[in-house]
């Protein structure tokens, strides 16, 4: 009879596929799921050398994984100037003025987190920054990183002018006179990051690493990043997870998107199968793959950029000629996807607005047309407005709808910036959840991190109430558009495993997958569905090691 490394007794335990959880003690060996079972049963593979761990009646989950994050960046920003605990414009101004102080040194100040909802329509301005560093440029990226805050300093490096056309694929805000005000939309922002010192490979690598703990922490055992790729400076940061592999530095389990370059054509598409093929060759996909493309559709609807199919309403609530921005054109979309697909590589959707969804699928059923029915997983992300008609085709396709669930609910950023602007009829149908499950779509989750809180729980407690942790707002659209925490879990875990071809090694709790696990202070679905969120992670564990441990364990 074999012996387990560690075992844990006294426990519950929650897998998809389950309506609850049930009480099971589980036990490890060589990294693996040796057994779950009665304690009797685990208590025959106990040895001398076993390490036991008391769960006391404490919910034990198979690791959370996060379909769409940006941990890299994250880490970075944690690094930098960050805006993330800031509560006002003042309070914005405060850490700023601060940071600059405590970094003589800095050519730039460089950081994000801002929120849009802080200042006048979203848009701060360069003379609020100037008050506070006007010596050096100033390059701060907002919440949901689509848009950039900007000093005088940094316009004149760049040479904007009221003579500067918008890009293609973003928009300069201006005063009356036409002058750059200081706040740049989407591919605008490009106009002044161009021009600020590259990221250095050491912060990149620190930054990384102080992200893999942060989602130790919160019980991420696995991620996909949604955007890896030249950035920020960096030629590719597929060269930084490689370092952290090849160092033994990377002990989460992730998928890299390889971003698709808006400005370039197919021809880059080979460039990125030998990316894959090189990460491929060093031998542990188990660790880490890059074989998913990320292909950003739209923009983000608080900014006006989200593609829609009807136009964004005016202050008075009167339609205007914009419907938001497709940064891809529909054919050349579905010729590129067509071909990702054809390559065995999975497509990975940013799709926030109705029409950049249809888009996707559109893209989606070329690709079926040509190719047939492939293994590739595609997934679209966000979702927060899309059309009853095309919500069955995700399912149709095989598509996969990924959550951002810490959205789906009121918050000064939607109701001031969004919902106004919007026709009423889409209020109801914001985040349609609960239509996508019904339609048999596969559900993923993901956090976008640093957009918001990586915390799963949060996510999940959003996902059942359609109301933020601690908020004493109204639900968010219909109670149809509620997910039960039992389905809300499993997108974090089976399903990311699935659509991270994962599912064969990580995601569930049974015998012969990795140990790959999370341990909660309690049961959440033992309390008020109100009280999800207070659950926090007492420990996280990879292949049967741990890699995170609170002081209360």
């Amino acid at each position: 009879m074999p012996i387990a490394d560690l075992v844990f007794v006294g426990a519950s335990v929650f897998t998809a596929g389950e309506e609850a959880p049930r009480r099971a003690d589980v036990a490890v060996s060589d990294g693996l799921i040796l057994a779950i079972g009665t304690a009797e049963e685990i208590g025959e593979l106990v040895g001398a050398g076993t390490r036991v761990v008391e769960a006391s009646g404490r919910l034990i989950l198979p690791g959370f994984q996060d379909a769409h994050a940006h941990p890299l960046f994250a880490g970075v920003e944690l690094l930098q100037c960050d805006l993330t605990p800031a509560t006002d414009a003042a309070d914005c101004l405060r850490i700023i003025r601060e940071y600059a102080a405590a970094h003589p040194e800095a050519e730039w100040i460089q950081g994000a987190g801002w929120s849009m909802e802080f200042f006048d329509g979203g848009t701060p301005t360069a003379a609020a920054l100037d008050a506070v560093v006007s010596d050096r440029p100033v390059l701060l990226s907002n919440r949901d990183h689509h848009g950039a805050w900007v000093n005088s300093r940094a316009l004149e490096l760049a040479g904007l002018s009221a003579d500067t056309p918008d890009p293609v694929d973003g928009r300069i805000e201006r005063d009356a006179d036409g002058s750059p005000s200081g706040t740049l939309h989407e591919g605008a922002t490009n106009l002044v990051e161009s021009l600020a010192p590259p990221l250095d490979d050491e912060l990149a690598y620190r930054g990384l690493l102080r992200a893999q703990e942060e989602l130790f922490a919160l019980g991420v055992t696995s991620w996909q990043d949604a955007w890896v790729g030249a950035q920020s400076g960096l030629a590719d940061s597929l060269d930084v997870y490689r370092r952290a592999l090849e160092n033994g530095d990377l002990r989460a389990r992730v998928v890299a998107a390889l971003w698709w370059e808006r400005d370039r054509g197919v021809e880059q598409l080979d460039d990125m199968l030998r990316r894959r093929d090189a990460v491929a060759a060093i031998g542990a996909p188990e660790r880490l793959r890059a074989d998913t493309v990320k292909i950003m559709v739209d923009g983000v609807a608080e900014n006006f950029t989200a593609a829609m199919t009807a136009p964004y309403l005016d202050g008075h609530g009167h339609p205007t000629d914009n419907s938001g921005l497709s940064f891809i054109d529909p054919a050349v979309l579905a010729d590129a996807v067509t071909r990702i697909d054809a390559a065995g590589m999975q497509v990975h959707f940013h799709a926030l607005g109705d029409r950049a969804v249809r888009e996707a699928l559109d893209a989606l059923q070329a690709a079926r047309d040509a190719n047939g029915v492939t293994d590739g997983r595609h997934h679209l992300a966000h979702l927060q407005v899309v059309a009853e008609t095309d919500v069955e085709r995700f399912a149709e396709l095989g598509a996969a709808a990924n959550l951002q669930a810490l959205w789906a609910c009121h918050e000064a950023q939607l109701d001031e910036l969004t919902i106004p602007f919007l026709e009423p009829r889409l209020v109801e149908r914001h985040y349609p959840f609960g239509d996508l499950q019904r339609a048999g779509v596969r559900l993923v989750a993901g956090s976008d991190w640093p957009v918001s809180s990586a915390d799963p729980l949060a996510g999940a407690h959003v996902a059942v109430n359609r109301v933020g942790p601690g908020s004493d707002a109204e639900p968010l659209g219909s109670g149809a558009q509620e997910l039960d925490l039992a389905t809300a879990l499993s997108a974090y875990t089976a399903g990311s495993a699935y659509v991270n071809h994962r599912e064969h090694m990580t995601g569930s709790l049974a015998v012969g997958l990795a140990a790959d696990l999370v341990v909660l202070d309690r049961d959440p679905f033992a309390g008020p569905t109100d009280r999800i969120a207070d659950t926090r992670v007492l420990s996280t564990w990879i292949d049967g090691g741990c890699v995170f441990e609170s002081a209360e364990s």
